[in-house]
């Protein structure tokens, strides 16, 4: 049995373009492979706590002396680092903030890049440890960044391809919901093509086998 792991993180709710696209993503992943479980975390409704002292020491110092404010914050990274390992696919939902990701996915970001975990160093440099994952980034932007002018300004998926290729998940795919601040026409243009793609990328061999 295969494992998908949806994270959503838009403080939209139900108004959220990531989040629907992803969650039709999904939906139609375990459609294809029915026998797949399903994990969703929703880090607008249960935000990660961003890192502290805590959690910088804690991660570093032994369980058996760890304060319990450490054992605390540790424990909610151990977890979403399990999430991250034992899933199979991975479907990463985000509207573009400020021409980056949303701060509560950054969040889960440095939760789940845990030395000795998700990657490891050693003298040969940096080796990702959480491979043989297929990536889905659903991104929602209010205006047009994958052409034009505006390409500069997506920081968004260069960073994320960057930090996923680091914890060796290499295999991304974007599918964008872009233009959705230009008007109701904009956004039902921007919603079909994202399913389009979602046809398309599910009905791929790879999803398949998922």
């Amino acid at each position: 049995m295969s494992n998908i792991l949806l994270v959503t993180s838009s403080p939209r709710g139900s108004a959220s373009h990531s989040t629907r696209v992803a969650t039709e993503l999904a939906a139609k992943l375990r459609e294809a492979n029915p026998s797949s479980r399903l994990i969703v975390r929703d880090l607008a409704a249960n935000p990660l706590p961003h890192i502290d002292p805590d959690y910088s020491a804690g991660i570093y110092t032994p369980v058996e002396q760890r304060t319990p404010r450490q054992a605390e914050v540790v424990a909610v990274s151990d977890a979403v680092v399990e999430e991250l390992l034992s899933a199979d696919t991975v479907v990463l939902a985000t509207g573009f903030i400020n021409f980056n990701i949303s701060s509560t996915l950054k969040s889960w970001i440095d939760h789940v890049a845990r030395a000795g975990k998700s990657f490891s160093y050693s003298e040969g440099g940096p080796k990702g440890l959480a491979t043989g994952k297929k990536v889905y980034v659903v991104l929602a932007s209010g205006g047009i960044y994958s052409e034009g002018a505006a390409v500069q300004m997506d920081h968004a998926v260069p960073y994320l391809r960057s930090v996923l290729g680091f914890l060796g998940m290499t295999d991304v795919e974007v599918i964008r919901v872009e233009g959705v601040g230009m008007g109701e026409e904009a956004v039902t243009t921007a919603l079909n093509k994202a399913s389009a793609r979602i046809e398309a990328l599910v009905s791929a061999p790879a999803a398949r086998a998922a």
